[in-house]
């Protein structure tokens, strides 16, 4: 059975991936609106991946005979200046991101509940891949700056993603 703090603290985060899920989906809406399919596909996908991270949590939470509390999902941004301001919003959201998920490692150590801790390192894990990634982009759009043959490269690999 869980703790009541750290149901609460789970809750917080099964929140946070949802709204994480929203920000990506609008995203995906605003790089569909400005032409850039592939960009729209790879938010699109990160709309998907952080609802799956919203069930696991989700899941975790009645599976541990524990109350899942949602709350209304905060507005998110709806337009960016540039493929790479959108990705540094990423790479920002994802550290903080990182932060929520080690508290909440920080909690379960706390309450001594070892069988949430075991759950959380497979999110501690993604945390690295997520924000190794979203720097990979930014690293990639600095390079590209605003050359337009390089964006159509880049919106390219990243339809491609499945």
């Amino acid at each position: 059975m869980l703790s009541k703090k750290l149901e609460a603290a789970l809750n917080a985060q099964i929140n946070a991936e949802f709204w994480s899920a929203y920000l990506y989906l609008s995203m995906s809406a605003h790089f569909a609106a400005d032409g850039k399919p592939g960009f729209a596909h790879w938010f699109k996908n990160q709309f998907d991946e952080e609802q799956e991270h919203a069930m696991k949590l989700f899941n975790y939470v009645i599976e541990r005979d524990g109350k899942v509390d949602l709350k209304p999902i905060a507005k998110v941004a709806q337009s960016w200046q540039s493929p790479l301001a959108a990705f540094e919003d990423t790479l920002v959201h994802e550290q903080k991101v990182t932060a929520m998920i080690n508290n909440l490692v920080t909690i379960a150590r706390e309450e001594k509940d070892y069988a949430t801790e075991s759950m959380l390192q497979w999110f501690v894990n993604e945390q690295v891949e997520e924000e190794s990634t979203a720097q990979g982009y930014i690293d990639a759009l600095k390079m590209i700056k605003d050359n337009g043959f390089g964006i159509y490269t880049l919106d390219k690999e990243l339809r491609s993603r499945s």
